[in-house]
């Protein structure tokens, strides 16, 4: 062989290697939590995606789960994700309303969609597209990473017979739904998850809302308040979602970037399924710790829609890309309520 020929060989395959070094680059990722790690749904499901990515990542790619506070506070998750001096964030995006308003969409809607609905929109409408049209101009990529069943409608200390009886309370509450329950002469305000329980035992708080049996029960709610309410008119489901900065994510290889997808849409089926197997027995062991479980009348139901359709108008005429992303779900929702009418059950 040509001594030029052997030399050129010799440069490409120096070349290649330093390529595939430079793919293979192992990526780390620090992803402090909105949840404890031990709360079950919320707070295992980010360690179970954290669990699932480096296990089939083959040391490509690891994600180091923190819980609330360790790196950053709770709530502080979406500007140190931003601003680069985290790698990733375990949230939902509902905690970023004072954000942007419309961040609230992509996480829970009262009186919104069911969970197969809702990712269907996510996944296969607009929904994942606008999510990140707003999260990349903040320097942030957001991946749809969970989803849970319907929530409770909250926790109170005395029995609820009607809207007279919001008026003054002071209630954590999360999302557009807290903007409902202001309509309703409500004081609201969003509290993580470790800090509900002490506040509605010292009586800074009057009631809570927070989420599905098995989580209520798993955070102690009825050892401070024994009425308990239905349906979650305010989160028929919930999605979760993982942050990753998005330098940090453009950066990484389309393999890495597909482990991540993987892990999470894997772990929207499995958090999913195990929400809905776990709610029975959770409300059993309420009934004999003696809590009183009420389902909201009609008439209930329908003040609390009222409210919504004058918050979401609201929502709107303030903000435009509330607007826009509303009115894109509400045209997902026309479509998909003509199947939804013929193929399922009432």
């Amino acid at each position: 062989m040509h001594k030029s020929i052997k030399k050129l060989l010799a440069a490409v395959t120096v070349s290649t290697l330093t390529v595939s070094t430079a793919m293979a680059e192992p990526v780390k990722l620090n992803m402090p939590s909105v949840f404890p790690g031990s709360l079950i749904q919320l707070g295992t499901a980010g360690v179970r995606v954290a669990d699932t990515v480096n296990l089939i990542s083959g040391g490509d790619l690891e994600i180091k789960f923190f819980e609330p506070g360790a790196l950053v506070p709770a709530l502080e998750i979406f500007d140190a994700v931003s601003n680069g001096s985290v790698d990733a964030g375990w949230s939902t995006s509902g905690y970023w309303g004072s954000k942007n308003s419309a961040l609230n969409i992509f996480a829970a809607i009262p009186f919104g969609p069911g969970a197969g609905e809702y990712l269907a929109w996510m996944w296969y409408g607009d929904g994942d597209k606008l999510k990140n049209e707003i999260y990349n101009k903040n320097g942030i990529q957001s991946i749809t990473c969970g989803i849970h069943s319907p929530e409770t409608s909250g926790w109170f200390k005395k029995e609820i017979k009607g809207p007279e009886d919001l008026k003054g309370l002071k209630m954590r509450f999360y999302g557009l739904g807290s903007k409902v329950m202001q309509k309703l002469g409500v004081d609201t305000q969003l509290l993580a998850a470790g800090d509900i329980f002490p506040a509605l035992e010292r009586g800074t708080i009057d009631a809570t809302e927070f989420s599905m049996p098995a989580i209520d029960l798993n955070l102690g709610f009825y050892n401070a308040a024994k009425h308990y309410y239905f349906p979650g008119w305010h989160q028929q489901s919930t999605i979760q979602e993982l942050l990753i900065n998005k330098k940090k994510w453009d950066a990484m290889s389309e393999s890495q970037k597909a482990i991540i997808d993987t892990a999470c849409r894997a772990n929207v089926s499995t958090q999913f399924a195990e929400g809905e197997a776990i709610q029975g027995e959770a409300l059993a062991t309420f009934k004999e710790k003696g809590v009183t479980i009420h389902r909201w009348d009609q008439s209930m139901l329908d003040t609390l829609e009222a409210a919504w359709n004058e918050v979401s108008a609201e929502e709107a005429a303030a903000n435009p890309e509330f607007e826009n992303v509303w009115n894109n779900l509400q045209n997902f929702r026309k479509e998909y309520a003509v199947w939804k009418d013929l193929g399922y059950l009432k």
